[in-house]
């Protein structure tokens, strides 16, 4: 009797070993996390760091995540460094600077409307507005009264600096090397008194302007824009300068005046 065969059995099959997919899926959860990171940190948006850290909170269940700080990233508007006192003075400054340069508009309509460009010159400066005179308009020659036929222009030119709140304005003389002449000490004294006159002829014009506001001064030939050894350069050195002061400086704080 033949032996019945035994039956082979058959082999399961293979058990595929899948434990790399932990590992995996952790890498992929971290390289999520990561490009996350750097979004939400590119971003100056804090209300959008604040929900990305609340997700990651619950994502990883717990903890204080540094999402919740504030972002490193600078951010690219520097008013928002800004403290509202700073931010206040800044606006204070560039509105008064708004209104110099108002001031200068028409000062410079004044010069167009009377054809007068090569006596008159604007000019926006530290110290603020700047507008320069050819003494020749205003006096002959090593004298300090004011021409007849020039009152009428000083008197114009006086409405046009009346302002509200009044500002403060310095007048100076200046002169070239020449000796003033037997009728004054010197070029100091010459350049001081035509600042003296000028000042004069505007407050009289308009009674507006306040006298306390205005100051004068005279430096006779030391301060020179030009070389004097020529008649263009002395010409340049003879002049009255009417500065019109600023009431804040850059920084905000109160201008200080140079009377």
């Amino acid at each position: 009797m033949a032996l019945a065969k035994k039956a082979k059995k058959k082999k399961h099959d293979e058990h595929i070993d899948e434990s790399w997919l932990v590992p995996y899926a952790d890498i992929l959860t971290l390289l999520l996390a990561v490009f996350i990171i750097l979004f939400a940190s590119s971003s100056i948006d804090q209300d959008k760091l604040q929900r990305m850290s609340a997700v990651f909170n619950q994502v990883f269940d717990g903890g204080t995540s540094f999402l919740e700080q504030p972002s490193p990233v600078e951010t690219p508007n520097a008013e928002s460094d800004k403290t509202p006192q700073q931010i206040q003075q800044n606006s204070a400054y560039l509105k008064d600077q708004q209104e110099l340069a108002e001031i200068k508009d028409s000062v410079e309509n004044f010069i167009a409307v009377h054809e007068m460009e090569g006596q008159f010159a604007t000019e926006m400066t530290d110290e603020g507005l700047l507008v320069t005179i050819r003494d020749s308009i205003l006096f002959d020659s090593g004298k300090a009264t004011i021409k007849p036929e020039y009152k009428p222009i000083a008197k114009e030119l006086a409405d046009v600096l009346v302002s509200d709140p009044a500002r403060n304005i310095v007048i100076t003389g200046h002169t070239d090397n020449v000796p003033a002449g037997p009728a004054f000490s010197s070029n100091f004294e010459l350049s001081g008194m035509r600042a003296i006159n000028f000042l004069n002829i505007l407050l009289i014009s308009n009674s507006k302007l306040d006298p306390t506001n205005f100051s004068f001064k005279g430096y006779g030939e030391n301060r020179a824009i030009a070389p004097n050894d020529t008649a263009e350069g002395r010409a340049k050195n003879r002049r009255v300068e009417v500065l019109i002061l600023p009431f804040v400086t850059e920084d905000g704080s109160e201008a200080k005046s140079t009377q």
